[in-house]
């Protein structure tokens, strides 16, 4: 292909500029490299600020442009750019539809980036466009930020709290989500009443009166700054979390407990030790043998017997619709904790009798953060695929193009 018939087939690509010369050789790097030399087509251009189009030129400057790749060889744009005077914005780079006004890619490249990096790691990426780890990076949150936006808050009435651990120890993220279309609404960097505090602000007053319900576990900062900034909210106990707490907090304890009075029957406290795994997973999701073997180790323990059936009955309370039949239910489980006399049993049956309203709640707004346990899966996968994040605002950004939600 003649010099001529390239630029023919190239020089519509660059809107507002034409392509006057083309030149391949080796690059510094290694491999081959394209450099294509582009000059304005017309004397006018839009300024960068206010889009007006403006005759006169303050400067000229060459600027080296990646592109696209062009027969497998690294696409370099010589781009002879022009500073506007505009008379309105002063000295202003001139807009171009296909390059950012300070970028140092095309805007197709970055959008390229942009892609795969929903499917790979930066680093990846960053080999396969022969560019910097930081400078990927940035692309693709610059593309994140033009792409998302800010949330549309409107129309919110239900919302859904979680955290999930950001690295290992105490770092976490809180996560606030719509029920309805499980769109991630905001993300924050730690747990505690400050971490929503910006999401009810933005929310804004008329929209704090919206929110009818929020589903959320037991922690109490979530629940104290929902109440103080939403007046008609409903709090909404999610019984994943409720079970969680009872599988660690009472199971788990009373089999330990036994564990230790065992210590004279060394086979019986083995089989006990080993028991946890049985004992902590519902019994439909348990094999043949596997359920054998539970009945047979509950056969052999009143107490743990107790404990694993009063677990499994209290899952019936958030499958109630009418509040009074829901409140009866709570009072005969109530007291037939107490009647246990089993101290782990009966110290969580008073905890959860100052959660009772919460409890009671999911009759009228029959919700659940289970969407959002299967959400902090994914980010962990995320994570993982990503080696970490050490930027958590493009962490949050990644997080909420992940999860845009069902339309409405």
């Amino acid at each position: 292909m003649t010099r001529e018939e390239c630029i023919a087939l190239l020089g519509d690509g660059w809107h507002g500029y034409e392509l006057v010369g083309v030149r391949r050789e080796p690059a510094p790097e290694g491999g081959e490299q394209v450099l294509l030399q582009l000059c304005p087509d017309g004397p006018s251009g839009a300024c960068s600020a206010c889009g007006q189009f403006v005759d006169e030129v303050h400067d000229y400057s060459w600027r080296y442009v990646r592109d696209l790749p062009i027969l497998d060889a690294r696409t370099i744009l010589v781009v002879h750019r022009r500073r506007l005077s505009c008379p309105d914005c002063g000295p202003k780079l001139e807009a171009l539809s296909w390059l950012h006004p300070y970028a140092r890619v095309t805007r197709r490249l970055a959008e390229s980036v942009a892609r795969m990096c929903t499917v790979a790691a930066i680093k990846h990426v960053a080999e396969h466009f022969d560019l910097n780890w930081h400078q990927v990076k940035e692309i693709d949150k610059r593309i994140l930020v033009e792409k998302l936006g800010p949330v549309d808050l409107s129309g919110v009435t239900q919302i859904a709290l979680d955290e999930f651990a950001i690295h290992k120890g105490q770092s976490y993220a809180t996560v606030i989500a719509e029920p309805a279309t499980r769109r991630v609404l905001y993300v924050a960097k730690g747990r505690e009443r400050s971490s929503i505090r910006p999401f009810f602000e933005a929310l804004g007053e008329h929209g704090c009166k919206r929110i009818e319900a929020a589903v959320m576990d037991m922690w109490r900062p979530f629940r104290d700054e929902v109440r103080a900034w939403c007046p008609n909210v409903e709090i909404v106990f999610d019984l994943f979390h409720v079970l969680q707490k009872y599988a660690k907090d009472v199971i788990d304890r009373t089999r330990v407990d036994i564990a230790n009075q065992l210590t004279h029957d060394k086979p019986a406290r083995k089989i006990v030790k080993g028991s946890r795994w049985l004992l902590l997973h519902h019994r439909a999701k348990l094999d043949e043998h596997q359920r054998i073997s539970l009945d047979e180790l509950l056969a052999a323990n009143h107490d743990l017997m107790t404990v694993y059936v009063m677990g499994d009955d209290i899952r019936h309370l958030w499958s109630l619709r009418d509040p009074d039949q829901a409140k009866r239910f709570f009072s005969d489980w109530l007291e037939r904790a107490r009647d246990s006399a089993i101290p782990q049993l009966v110290r969580f049956a008073e905890q959860l009798t100052e959660h009772l309203r919460g409890i009671i709640a999911h009759c009228r707004h029959p919700l659940s953060t289970g969407f959002l346990e299967g959400m902090n899966n994914k980010i962990k996968v995320m994570k993982r695929m990503a080696y970490g994040y050490r930027d958590t605002d493009y962490f949050f950004l990644k997080i909420r193009a992940a999860f845009p939600g069902i339309p409405r």
